[in-house]
């Protein structure tokens, strides 16, 4: 997942295109009953998910241009075909399992990759990029998991088709049409087909793109055949950038539900059941959670010093001078609340002043980290740390995984034309996210934080701040509840977690980013507990009835933590030359004088993590 400190890159993710994918065979169409020439396109698959009598479908919701015009959208003049994939609960009936909706972050970042990812994942892809195997603490065991590409140009989500070329090493894109031709590949240049890369025929912030998953939900849930539950709860998931996207969209579904119920809505809609929303490793909440970044850099539980006192001193004085990113950030929030309440762009200044706050914090605050060579998502790890590489990247483009998903265009990690729109409008520096969470608890929804105590990026110290932000009618309540450990199973405490009724906010100990790729166990145990009505701490005790408490100290700051050494041979993945590759390796491979093998350079590492695959001898040094 690409995240906060890459918001304001120009340059590309890494595309991982490989040729223009096959047109999809045995497609099911059916129109939708309740929205004007939307309707949804899908195909059942048994990728991932191999346990017998659990099914799994991938497809698209189709909304027609113009649908948001009902929701004060001007010039949508462009269809929004929306991918998502289906997971039925493993382990108990899916009609009986609530369905948790899964939102990357990025801005920009893909969904459909991460049910192979490590961690929560229904399984993860084998070495060879061509298989796959199950996950044992896969979100899906008790949950229908479904995995939405939004806002639309993200993963495999399009608006129109656009062919083009991509340069593997440095990132380049050009696009092809009938005068360019289609050029030669070779082992750095790749085509296909993607999404428009129109900047402005996608979402441009959080709420607009609450907006377009509303009426995606009405069509999945309402007209999907395949799935007619009992249980009718929803729950939005969002990690990363996805804090802020998924309490927009849990509290915008709220909202809709208020109006269809008072009879505010005139137009065809149906009430979701939005039961809970999760944040994992969440950036929220700028004003909140900025001063965050000094502190994690120098007085984490991990007892690193990652930058000088300098630097530190530079970050805190950018931080609180006058003009400085609190000072920006302000202005931002002022004017959005005068002129842009509803924070969809509608406002050009507003947009430019708050571009402005974000990019500002994200360079002198933020930024500063990256002078301490440590990954901004796992402290403890150098910035070139890659643990495995990321096979799943070859698997999406394998032609019967793009067949049996019914791939209308290539799959990408990251879109950086959905990120352009979004940092366009200047979404990460608006206010009003806490407040979206209190608006959901006072309607009784359940609110959960988890946050890795590595991570830099959107660290654990912030999301505390964001939790304790809410205003609602517990908030005394939730600050005087104590810290805990959360028993993840009979010998091994995960964490330690805050909670009163349906707030909870948790720590957890040696995870980074995406808290269930180092913890799985412990992620896995959270999200059953909050979605069944359980105390997050134990999951023995009902908060049905919203009193529950924690008891303990205020602060878990003063737990400490022991750095466990990783020593890891790193390898050069052709898919993501970026982040695994070093100066000299891609040289090599432009210059064509080293050996590849399933997209891994064939060297000393990669042949003795991964003999089976490129061979047992030595390769280059």
């Amino acid at each position: 997942m690409l995240l906060c400190r890459v918001f304001y890159l120009t340059a590309l993710g890494p595309f991982a295109l490989a040729q223009f994918p096959p047109k999809p065979k045995d497609v099911t169409v059916v129109n939708s009953s309740l929205i004007e020439d939307a309707g949804i396109s899908y195909k059942e698959n048994s990728l991932c998910e191999t346990t017998p009598g659990v099914r799994s479908w991938a497809g698209y919701v189709h909304l027609p241009p113009g649908i948001l015009s009902n929701l004060g959208v001007k010039n949508q003049t462009w269809p929004i075909n929306t991918f998502f994939w289906f997971f039925q609960a493993r382990d108990k009936r899916p009609r009986d399992a609530p369905t948790m909706i899964w939102l990357n972050g990025g801005p920009g970042s893909s969904s459909s990759g991460n049910p192979l990812g490590i961690g929560s994942g229904t399984c993860t892809v084998n070495p060879d990029a061509n298989s796959t195997a199950l996950n044992e603490w896969s979100w899906n065991r008790e949950v229908n998991m479904l995995y939405v590409d939004q806002p639309v140009e993200v993963g495999l989500s399009y608006d129109s088709f656009q062919n083009i070329s991509y340069n593997l090493i440095n990132g380049n894109v050009t696009i092809l049409n009938e005068t360019t031709g289609i050029p030669g590949q070779n082992t750095t240049l790749q085509v296909g087909t993607w999404a428009s890369t129109d900047t402005y025929k996608t979402s441009p912030g959080s709420v607009n793109g609450a907006y377009a998953m509303w009426y995606f939900a009405q069509v999945f849930f309402n007209d999907f055949p395949e799935h007619r539950p009992r249980d009718t709860r929803i729950g939005v998931f969002g990690v990363s950038y996805g804090g802020k996207y998924a309490p927009a969209i849990a509290s915008f579904f709220e909202e809709q539900n208020e109006k269809i119920q008072t009879g505010k809505w005139k137009l065809p809609g149906k009430e979701l059941n939005v039961d809970t929303l999760i944040v994992d490793s969440g950036c929220v909440d700028l004003p909140a959670s900025w001063f965050s970044y000094p502190v994690m850099a120098v007085n984490n539980t991990y007892g690193i010093k990652a930058v000088n006192e300098s630097t530190v001193h530079k970050m805190l004085h950018d931080l609180n001078r006058p003009g400085g990113c609190l000072d920006q950030a302000y202005h931002c929030g002022n004017l959005s609340l005068k002129y842009d309440p509803l924070n969809v762009g509608i406002n050009e200044t507003v947009n430019h002043v708050c571009f402005k706050a974000g990019k500002f914090c994200d360079d002198e605050v933020q930024g500063p980290f990256d002078r301490s060579n440590r990954s901004f998502y796992d402290i403890t790890v150098p910035d070139s740390l890659s643990r495995v590489p990321p096979f799943q990247f070859a698997y999406m483009q394998r032609p019967w995984v793009q067949e049996a998903l019914g791939m209308r265009i290539n799959w990408s990690n990251y879109s950086p034309w959905a990120s352009e729109a979004v940092r366009r409008e200047g979404d990460f520096a608006r206010p009003g996210w806490p407040d979206k969470m209190a608006y959901l608890l006072e309607r009784g929804k359940k609110v959960a934080f988890m946050y890795g105590d590595k991570d830099y990026i959107c660290n654990w110290f912030g999301g505390e701040a964001v939790s304790l932000a809410i205003k609602y009618t517990d908030t005394a309540k939730f600050h005087a509840a104590g810290y805990t450990g959360i028993h993840t199973n009979e010998s091994y405490i995960g964490g330690q977690v805050r909670q009163y009724g349906n707030l909870s906010f948790s720590r957890l100990y040696q995870a980074g980013h995406g808290v269930a790729g180092q913890q799985p166990e412990t992620a896995y145990k959270i999200i059953n507990r909050v979605f069944y009505d359980r105390d997050v701490a134990t999951g023995t005790r009902s908060t049905a009835k919203g009193e529950f408490t924690t008891e303990g100290p205020s602060s878990s700051a003063g737990i400490k933590n022991e750095v466990i050494p990783v020593e890891v041979l790193q390898v050069c993945y052709l898919l993501d030359v970026n982040e695994t590759c070093s100066d000299d390796q891609q040289k090599m491979i432009q210059n064509g004088t080293v050996e590849i093998k399933e997209y891994m350079v064939v060297d000393k590492n990669s042949t003795q993590r991964y003999p089976q695959i490129v061979g047992s001898g030595m390769g280059m040094g």
